[in-house]
Order: structure tokens, then sequence, then C-alpha cells
């Protein structure tokens, strides 16, 4: 299974920094050598190994070479690939960069590489066969893409930060089999669309008689990238879900070294 990493954003929210936002250090870690800091992009690196993912590719702008050197070659038992958007032109252009890479039976699962999500095993919940979303609950649905389901939980339609949502569940990361993957991909590249946005892509692909299902087996998210969130994101990671109750560390092989929205009850 291949995880896709979008990593090309400018992190505009929560500049300045001196170095990309995936590698912004968000709580910690036991270590071999003694606890560090925990990169925010290795919660989700984490979260797709645990979901079956063993591939992972990281899209990158040409000026994110740090995000390389962090990761090396692998992280854990998954090796990683890195793509190079070259401009930053929308997270759909992005997340099909990797396209040459992915078999048409092989499953892709995609996540944002600047949020804290549980529970870390949440991935393993979605279907290999289908468009699948992972959906979490959250007070202001209308900051993010809110997912409206049917009774049987098929996906309806996905609202990008709409100020009138009748669903408070959101997406946060989503999984597909290559076929679904290159569909879409297809689709994105007709003449006239080009979208930025995930949701719209996928509402054009529901209306031409694709299927998609939302599955609510997430409790907490945060997206780290404001100031806000990372506040939120700190202090999620050390009120009421402890670093004991994270999944544990994957072997971080690092170069040169070799060793907003916050929780809902």
């Amino acid at each position: 299974m291949w995880g896709i990493v979008p990593a090309a954003g400018r992190g505009s929210r929560i500049q300045p920094l001196a170095f990309s936002k995936e590698l912004l250090p968000v709580g910690s870690r036991p270590h071999e050598t003694g606890e560090r800091p925990c990169a925010v992009s290795e919660y989700l690196v984490e979260r797709m190994i645990l979901g079956g993912a063993t591939k992972i590719c990281f899209v990158i702008s040409p000026g994110k070479s740090d995000i390389m050197e962090y990761y090396g070659a692998a992280y854990g038992p998954a090796d990683i690939a890195y793509m190079v958007q070259p401009r930053p032109v929308g997270l759909c252009d992005a997340i099909f960069r990797p396209a040459p890479l992915i078999a048409a039976d092989e499953p892709v699962v995609v996540g944002l590489p600047d949020t804290v999500w549980f529970p870390a095993d949440a991935l393993a919940t979605l279907p290999d066969d289908q468009l699948s979303f992972l959906l979490f609950p959250v007070e202001r649905p209308e900051l993010f893409d809110a997912v409206e389901l049917d009774g049987a939980d098929r996906v309806k339609e996905i609202r990008v930060k709409q100020s009138e949502v009748r669903s408070r569940w959101i997406w946060g990361a989503f999984k597909m089999p290559g076929r679904v993957f290159h569909e879409l991909a297809a689709l994105w590249r007709r003449p006239g669309r080009g979208d930025e946005y995930v949701g719209t892509l996928v509402n054009a692909w529901l209306a031409a008689g694709g299927r998609a299902v939302g599955i609510k087996a997430g409790t907490a998210y945060v997206d780290v990238g404001t100031v806000h969130g990372y506040r939120a994101a700190v202090g999620m990671l050390s009120d009421g879900i402890s670093p004991e109750h994270m999944a544990p560390p994957l072997g971080l092989r690092i170069a040169g070294d070799r060793s907003s929205e916050a929780r809902l009850p």
C-alpha cells in the first residue's frame, strides 16, 4: 500500500519558520538515546504504517530538501520516496504527482502532514476496495471539508469550507484502490477541471456515478497549521491523550543521525 503525503505547501498560516512546517516539533516520544521532539508529520506517517502502508511518498516543493534530510530513505518498515511539485497549484495537483508509481490494484491512502488525530490505528477501519473517508467530529465544520452522508454512510457531498453545512463530520484522511485513484486523476486532468480541492473533484466524480463511503472512526482532530492549532495539538497530547496511548515509535532513520480544531468529548 502507498501512503501519499502532500507536503509542498508554504505554511503561510504559521510562518515565519526556519524549516518546513511538516517538521514543526509537536510533542515528544521515546528514542533510543532518550526522549526527543516529534515532527508533526511523523504522526501521519506512523498512522499510515499502522494502516498498512509499506511505501510512503512525500510530495514536496523544490525548496523543501530538509524533509528529505529528516526522513531519508525509510521510516521504520516503510520505504520513503519523494516527488516534486514545481509550483504550489493546489492539493489535487500534489496528490496526483505520484500517479506513475501507483498500480491499479494497489491501495492508496492520503493524509495531511500538518494534522494530529486519534485513534492512531483508525486508518485500518477503511476498506481497500472503494473510496472511503476517515471522518472526525468537530465543533466548527465550516472551517474544514464537511462530509454529508446518507443513511447508509455513503458520501452525498463534500462541502469545502462553506458556511452552510449540515454535518459536523469532516474528513481527515482517505483511502482508495489504485484503480479509483487513477479514475480521479483522469477526471482532474480533463479540460476545464484542474480542481484545487479534493472535495470539489470528488463531488464531480460522485455526480458521474462514483461511490464513496464515510467511516466515523475518528475521535480527535487538530489542524496544526495555525498558532491556535499548534497550541491545541500540544494541549491534546499532554492533556487526556498521553504518549503512553500513542503508537509505539517505528524506528525513524534520520540522515546524519542513523539512530484547528481541538478534541471533542
